[in-house]
């Protein structure tokens, strides 16, 4: 397979891609917009997931409820951005933006090689019945939520 034959994640840099083709490495598995709690007093930035989802994510498609305004709503809303590719080290290891960081593949469930949108819901790798929105939780109370799943990896 040439060059011009591969596809475009396997062919280009993070920070060489097109708006376009940096969104669609996306495979919707909404890990990122789980409420996360990090420990200030390691120096490694350890971060630990919750299952507390953002109040935007609607749970059954695992997408922003507002995209677009996001960063108004929710100013803690993560941001992922090809300049920061050195701080993806927290993002869970299925994750497409640090996979390829890492110089590893997609995997096989990702919508971009299945050619499904839902495909990482469909493969069990989404928060799809996992998270859960609770109404005025208190910040203290969010170590009690910390899970392990998110940081599953997938072939």
């Amino acid at each position: 397979m040439t060059e011009h034959e591969k596809p475009f994640w396997l062919s280009k840099r993070l920070s060489d891609m097109s708006a376009e083709e940096w969104e669609s490495l996306c495979d919707g598995c909404a890990k990122c917009c789980l409420q996360k709690i990090s420990d200030d007093d390691d120096s490694e930035g350890t971060v630990f997931y919750t299952d507390l989802a953002c109040d935007l994510l609607d749970l059954n498609t695992c997408r922003c409820g507002d995209y677009q305004n996001r960063h108004e709503k929710v100013p803690t809303c993560v941001w992922l951005k090809p300049e920061d590719l050195d701080e993806f080290h927290w993002l869970p290891a299925t994750c497409a933006y640090r996979r390829l960081a890492e110089g590893r593949d997609l995997p096989e469930w990702h919508p971009l090689k299945t050619g499904r949108a839902d495909s990482a819901r469909t493969a069990g790798f989404s928060v799809t019945e996992r998270a859960r929105h609770v109404d005025g939780l208190n910040e203290d109370d969010w170590p009690e939520h910390i899970v392990e799943w998110p940081l599953e990896e997938s072939p």
